[in-house]
């Protein structure tokens, strides 16, 4: 069967998902498990996968699943312990006097606090995080979930500690070793170390633009899709502040990965841009003269709420403790993240020793699945934090009880929808196994085999689409750093076939993938679960679809530049 073929197969049940989520509204926990079922009949009908082996595939995403909501939980704990503690209300007022304007608020914390918590966790901890505090200050639910899934996007290429690039790009160490040991022409480095860095640099240049145009972007988009007058003039107006915030970003997410590697260009990028926003911001640097909100409540159209309710219009918030004791739950948070994601304070490697692991599941050799709990920031710090809260806050025991209930309440949606939708991956990924009892005809995986037909589409074109690509690993697994791992040694070879640039496509492909985390159904999945916007998934995938499109077409264009006009001879 021809690839072409096989990727419209493999397409369907992603299709199928998309539409039943978008055009028709289900939740996903409906169209999940029929998208997995599709997926699991085209694994046996045309990759003539065994039944036992679709089983075992889908148990092991089950597993992965736990892992993510654990994470979910986690996140929901803590929103709801400082919700009950007082905290959150405190922190509200603190907000309130650094600036009431709105435009003000999403980019300190969408932006710039979820890039630092990108850069120390990933695992799509910063809107899980980022969100429920926007909601506390009186954003719309969906208003929040979109502008935090958005702006989880450049920081994302070295989140958790610049794993997608350390880790993602593992499988092309033999290929990088080849090139240096071959002699090739234009290989002036010494190893896959010193790739890693050269792509992290190449990933830099290619996220910047979209570092200045997206929040620009994304103010003019909520301010025309949720302000009350529904222009894209109001979001547009803040543009200074957004310049601002995004050279207090920027500076030293560029320099760390040029010059230090690429560890450390968002924890650091987010957390000194952050000190130096809400500096400015309290001192009126570049912020807008008017305030702005998403006015009155009653106007507000009803897809845009959920069962969490935000900040009342009008209020005016009361401290109930100082604005360090309400912050340092997530000052405590952000230490913890970076003491226990840095290999070289050795606690990393302990934590993450600690597994329950299923080997051979179901007989089957090559499945395997397991969770790392004391790893997963839902356990350490989240949940740790939140019990440590209790006691920092002073909570009455009715209260803490109180938040641990609702807590687990809100854990069913979001449970069976991620349950079919990583069982779905989990299958995706296995289905191009290379063992001829499991895999007869020798088939590719179906997400390689979609990014096969579309290099056979566009040929030479390829620059343009190959952030794409990564982007569609994001959006299928969940993860750039999964992302990379499918498609890095799909996307060498594509350079080295059409004698383009190894090193700018590796690189497209890893802001691909992090570009794709705005669409990814697991972080939406998890987003609406922290928000209360459970079964709205396709409501937020429409609209973050259009900043995902952008992003790669600014990205695309870039590509295309480098690769034909400044950068052409470079290895």
């Amino acid at each position: 069967m021809s690839v072409g073929i096989l990727a419209v197969i493999a397409a369907v049940p992603i299709a199928l998902a998309l539409v039943l989520m978008v055009c028709f509204r289900w939740p996903a926990t409906k169209a999940m498990p029929l998208a997995w079922l599709a997926t699991a009949l085209a694994g046996v009908a045309v990759w003539r996968l065994p039944v036992g082996y679709i089983a075992a595939l889908s148990i092991q995403g089950v597993i992965t699943a736990v892992g993510i909501l654990i994470i979910v939980f986690g996140a929901i704990l803590i929103l709801y312990t400082l919700r009950d503690s007082g905290g959150m209300e405190t922190i509200q007022h603190g907000m309130q006097n650094i600036s009431p304007d709105m435009r003000v608020q999403a980019v300190i914390i969408g932006y710039l606090f979820a890039a630092f918590i990108e850069g120390a966790a990933g695992f799509g901890t910063p809107a899980a995080l980022a969100a429920p505090l926007l909601l506390a200050l009186g954003f719309p639910p969906l208003a929040a979930a979109v502008v935090c899934l958005a702006f989880n996007s450049f920081p994302v290429s070295f989140g958790a500690v610049g794993t997608p690039i350390v880790l993602g790009l593992t499988f092309l160490k033999d290929l990088v070793l080849n090139a240096v040991s071959s002699g090739t022409p234009g290989v002036n480095f010494s190893g896959m170390e010193s790739f890693g860095f050269l792509v992290g640099r190449w990933v830099t240049l290619m996220h910047l633009p979209m570092v200045f145009i997206l929040p620009v972007f994304m103010l003019g988009f909520i301010s025309r899709f949720f302000g009350p007058n529904r222009n894209w003039s109001e979001g547009f107006a803040a543009w200074k502040f957004c310049l601002f915030a995004a050279g207090a970003f920027a500076a030293p997410y560029f320099g760390f990965a040029w010059f230090l590697g690429p560890e450390f260009p968002a924890l650091i990028g987010g957390l000194v841009g952050l000190g130096v926003v809400v500096w400015g911001a309290g001192r009126r640097i570049a912020v807008p003269r008017d305030v702005w909100t998403f006015g009155s409540q009653g106007q507000w159209d009803p897809e845009w709420t959920g069962t969490v309710e935000s900040a009342a219009e009008g209020s005016r918030f009361e401290a109930h403790m100082s604005q360090f004791r309400a912050w340092l739950p997530y000052v405590l948070i952000g230490i913890i993240l970076v003491v226990t994601r840095v290999p070289e304070l050795g606690l990393k490697a302990w934590l993450s020793s600690h597994t329950i692991s299923f080997q051979g599941i179901l007989g089957y050799e090559s499945v395997s699945g397991s969770i790392a709990y004391l790893y997963l920031p839902g356990t350490i710090p989240f949940t740790l934090v939140a019990i440590l809260t209790v006691f920092i806050h002073g909570m009455p025991a009715d209260k803490v009880k109180a938040a641990w209930v609702d807590s687990v309440k809100r854990m069913k949606n979001p449970a069976i929808a991620l349950f079919f939708a990583v069982a779905l991956v989990s299958i995706f990924r296995g289905s191009g196994i290379a063992d001829t009892a499991l895999n007869p005809n020798g088939y590719p995986s179906m997400p390689l085999a979609m990014a096969q037909a579309l290099s056979e589409l566009v040929g030479r074109g390829w620059p343009m689409f190959a952030a794409f690509i990564g982007g569609l690993g994001s959006f299928i697994v969940g993860s750039n750093t999964v992302s990379n791992l499918l498609f890095a040694e799909f996307q060498w070879g594509m350079a080295a076939q059409l004698d383009l640039s190894r090193q700018l496509i590796v690189a497209a492909q890893v802001v691909g993938g992090a570009m794709g985390n705005m669409v990814c159904i697991h972080n939406i999945v998890a987003v609406c679960a922290v928000v209360g916007l459970s079964g709205m998934e396709g409501a937020i995938l429409k609209r973050t679809f259009w900043p995902f499109l952008l992003y790669g077409v600014v990205v695309g264009i870039l590509v295309t530049l480098m690769s034909f006009v400044f950068l052409p001879h470079l290895f």
